[in-house]
């Protein structure tokens, strides 16, 4: 890598958000490694054409492998670490909570002890300002009624076997700076949405069902509540957290885009009338259909960003409607992709009843 302002160890860089921040970083001048799994949601082809391939190195493997992980360390002995590997999916979490509690736990315990030894040795890291940035999730937090924000401050309550995993990873984070040192900062964000997200997602899920003459299908009564954030302010808000933000601190991300769930499908069903109309001339909102919810399905989720707005200037550039259309046009310029997926063992199927 040359000529590069810092090397970053990515974990989870060929998932959604983690391969939009790799090309966000790249772009910025940084050397980034990208260890990722390769699991289901990874997926290389969301790295082609890279905006600088010379100053990108990836490395295949599990973060719970701490062999593996060391070695990441010594090989490319990185000024910082951003934390993203992960297992997401809430649904897939009351299916099969265990590999959540595999990747998401044991994978940052075992990616905290690397970072820890690495920082401890002669010449390491620490001496060029190391860092650890956790990338987390607003559903730490539990559920909100129709009136208040999540913040920093607000005490964890989580409801999933995803949220929990998540919050125990919090925890981890948390405790391995207080008791170690370890330079470590944590962000907490809303609803990401954007190119490259694994079709299992709200909005792309309804992209591609409504493409493909599916019922598009919305939990309970669709009044669920979420904050949506675009994925290339959060990917800027990741690096001014890196760049700017003081250790052993939290900072939330919010898009200052609160929808419910129902809003979100209509407005994706109108853009596709405008952009895609269906072939019998009717509209997509009728492909609409209401279904069993979610179990233990969290009611609202909003965010104060304020921290962040005033230490670190940041602020999201594009509002959910702007955000929304980019979104929708990609995935109908971007067929191939979502196609492969389509393709392998997933199918747009409904999962996450605990069955």
């Amino acid at each position: 890598m040359e000529n590069v302002k810092s090397k970053l160890l990515v974990t989870g860089g060929a998932g959604f958000i983690g391969s939009n921040l790799v090309r966000y970083l790249l772009g910025r001048g940084y050397g980034v490694i990208n260890l990722d799994k390769l699991t289901y949601a990874g997926n290389l082809s969301s790295l082609d054409s890279l905006p600088c391939e010379k100053n990108y190195a990836f490395a295949r493997g599990d973060i719970c492998d701490a062999a593996f992980v060391n070695s990441v360390f010594d090989k490319f002995r990185p000024d910082a670490v951003l934390h993203l590997a992960a297992e997401s999916h809430v649904d897939r979490s009351i299916d099969g909570p265990s590999d959540f509690i595999e990747t998401n736990i044991k994978g940052t315990f075992t990616l905290l002890e690397a970072a820890r030894r690495y920082c401890e040795a002669p010449d390491s890291g620490t001496a060029r300002g190391f860092r650890f940035l956790h990338v987390s999730t607003d559903e730490v937090f539990g559920s909100l009624g129709d009136e208040g924000y999540f913040t920093e401050t607000t005490p964890y309550d989580p409801r999933s076997p995803y949220s929990a995993s998540k919050a125990s990873s919090d925890h981890l984070v948390r405790a391995w700076g207080h008791t170690y040192g370890l330079p470590a900062l944590i962000t907490n964000c809303s609803n990401n949405y954007g190119p490259y997200q694994f079709p299992e997602k709200l909005i792309p899920h309804i992209i591609l069902s409504a493409l493909a003459e599916r019922p598009l299908p919305v939990y309970g009564d669709g009044g669920n509540v979420r904050d949506w954030l675009f994925v290339s302010d959060h990917c800027r808000a990741i690096t001014d957290v890196l760049e700017r933000g003081e250790a052993g601190e939290t900072y939330v991300i919010g898009g200052d885009s609160e929808r419910r769930n129902i809003q979100v499908v209509r407005s994706v069903c109108e853009i596709l009338d405008e952009l895609r109309p269906r072939k019998n001339g009717e509209a997509h909102g009728a492909l609409i259909t209401f279904v069993k919810d979610r179990p233990g399905h969290d009611r609202r989720y909003a965010m104060d960003a304020s921290k962040i707005r005033f230490q670190l200037g940041w602020s999201p550039e594009y509002s959910f409607e702007d955000g929304l259309r980019e979104t929708v046009k990609w995935y109908l310029d971007n067929r191939n992709w979502s196609d492969a997926i389509l393709s392998g063992d997933y199918r747009l199927s409904r999962i996450g009843l605990g069955d």
